[in-house]
């Protein structure tokens, strides 16, 4: 028999929220629990990348988020008292250029608000106690509000409660890395009274040895200031008092006037970090995304966005593969991409020297080096397109094939949202994507068209939708994004490129969609 529910998500975290949109979105049955009474009060995660922005696009609520967020353009870096120059951001080639700057408790209220209107309310306290995997289906034992105990059944679970996650500990997946060491953030929301000047679209880097400070205006009003600094005492729990987040930003930013008045509710935090990832995030039908498949220290404010942009890999392939379109081997892919991605980021981030509290002869040697870097447009455009995740990729995943050498593309990349000609209107790429079909992009040239003919015929034979986009370069910045113009770029429902060959080569596209997708 088949399953009541679909998917049952277990944590109503920004990532269980973000996965049950997805799925909901692609009418899948769904159901989200979580032991916790409602959307969390603690602000947590504050800024929203523009990859991850993208893929708020295709969960239908970008436009939410940016009128509750501040757009972020610009923040001056400052070292031992030192301006050494500002960096400006808002220039990727994305329709979400700026980084968003919202708080988690408004991001998870946000997300739940449009769940609902999709006809799914969260199940509040409501806690997983047990998990059984059986080979047709997954099993769940929650308690409810009232302490009665129920089994939902379910064809797939997906465990997004945090690094405790008891989904992955019932399943016996193995968390595995280590604590990060001489590492500690402090954190709070407040109104500065300083000498720098208030604004919703600017924020400052405050660089001393062994300290950092981020300053960043938050919609609700004043500033989240962050502190990364080392840890000489790791067996203090406490939080830090406004006293000392007072004296620790004054002494950073050379600011011995600040006075700092806490934003409602008060929130002061102090966290340490573990480097782990899941060595799968996917036995049977138990599935994990969010912190409960992987968490770092937040240097660079990538852990959400990274949760977020795995929902949007998990929820196509799981509804592919629930609604008959594709193997259920699709969603190896998954647990290989995101875990992956958990890793680059982790090195990545070890060289982030406007966050990572710095000894004082690496911060001499930033102070030296960085006015020059800031001046050079090419610095400052290469700095915001690490942090924007657009350049996040999959090309060592079994899904990438490269069928063409590539100087510009690739398959795995993000396909390039760059203006096109498509049935004689031009647009942007992007606009032709959806989560709900692979788009086959074809050149339009008249001598390319029983290229297009034939591909048509391959894409047909398939149950999962593709759509065929016969499109011209609208100038020659877009004709060198996309290779040329005799390519066949086939991406997936989640803008990334999976299989990249020449536009006659429909054997190629016959053999890649084999690989994975049911023929009709």
């Amino acid at each position: 028999m088949q399953p009541p529910i679909d998917v049952l998500i277990v944590g109503a975290g920004p990532v269980g929220l973000a996965l049950a949109i997805g799925l909901t979105r692609a009418s899948l049955r769904v159901r989200i629990v979580d032991k916790a009474p409602e959307t969390k009060r603690e602000q947590r995660a504050a800024v929203v990348w523009p990859r991850a922005a993208e893929v708020l696009a295709d969960l239908g609520i970008a436009r939410a988020f940016e009128d509750a967020a501040n757009p972020l353009h610009s923040a001056d870096v400052y070292a031992a008292g030192r301006r050494l120059g500002r960096l400006d951001v808002g220039h990727v080639h994305s329709a979400h250029p700026h980084p968003l700057i919202i708080e988690q408790h408004e991001t998870e209220r946000l997300f739940a608000d449009h769940l609902q209107s999709l006809g799914v309310r969260v199940e509040w306290r409501t806690e997983a106690v047990d998990v059984r995997l059986f080979e047709d289906r997954a099993e769940v034992l929650v308690r409810r509000p009232d302490g009665a105990r129920e089994t939902l059944t379910s064809a797939w679970v997906v465990g997004c409660e945090g690094t405790r996650s008891l989904v992955r500990e019932k399943v016996g997946i193995p968390f595995t890395g280590v604590r990060r060491e001489n590492l500690q953030v402090v954190q709070v929301n407040a109104v500065p009274t300083w000498r720098f000047p208030p604004s919703r679209v600017h924020g400052y880097f405050f660089l001393d040895p062994r300290v950092s400070v981020g300053v960043y205006p938050i919609p609700s009003g004043g500033y989240r200031f962050f502190c990364f600094l080392t840890d000489p005492d790791p067996r203090r729990k406490d939080p830090p008092t406004l006293a000392e987040m007072r004296d620790l930003i004054a002494a950073a930013a050379r600011a011995p006037e600040l006075d700092l008045a806490p934003t409602a509710p008060l929130w002061l935090n102090r966290a340490r970090f573990q480097d782990r990832v899941a060595t799968t995030l996917r036995r049977g039908r138990a599935l994990l995304a969010g912190d409960a498949a992987h968490a770092w220290a937040p240097v660079g404010g990538h852990g959400m966005n990274a949760g977020i942009r795995g929902a949007h890999n998990l929820a196509w392939k799981l509804a592919a593969v629930v609604c008959g379109e594709s193997h259920p081997r699709l969603l190896d892919t998954y647990s290989d991409e995101q875990r992956a991605t958990a890793r680059a980021i982790m090195s990545e981030m070890r060289f982030n020297l406007l966050e990572l509290p710095l000894p004082p002869l690496a911060l001499h040697a930033v102070r030296a080096a960085l006015p020059l870097a800031l001046r050079s447009r090419a610095v400052r455009r290469r700095i915001e397109f690490v942090l924007s995740d657009l350049g996040m990729h999959y090309r060592a995943s079994a899904l990438s094939r490269q069928r063409v050498p590539g100087r510009h593309l690739h398959a795995g990349d993000r396909a390039p949202d760059v203006p096109v000609v498509a049935d004689g209107a031009r647009a942007m790429l992007h606009r032709l994507l959806s989560p709900r079909h692979w788009t086959l992009v074809l050149p339009a040239a008249p001598e390319h068209g029983a290229a297009v003919r034939r591909a048509r015929e391959v894409a047909a034979a398939f149950h999962a939708p593709i759509r065929v986009a016969p499109v011209a370069p609208a100038g020659a910045t877009a004709a060198r994004a996309l290779g040329g113009d005799r390519l066949m770029i086939l991406v997936r429902p989640d803008a990334h490129i999976g299989l990249l060959a020449r536009c006659d080569d429909t054997r190629a596209l016959a053999e890649y969609l084999d690989l994975f997708l049911v023929r009709a």
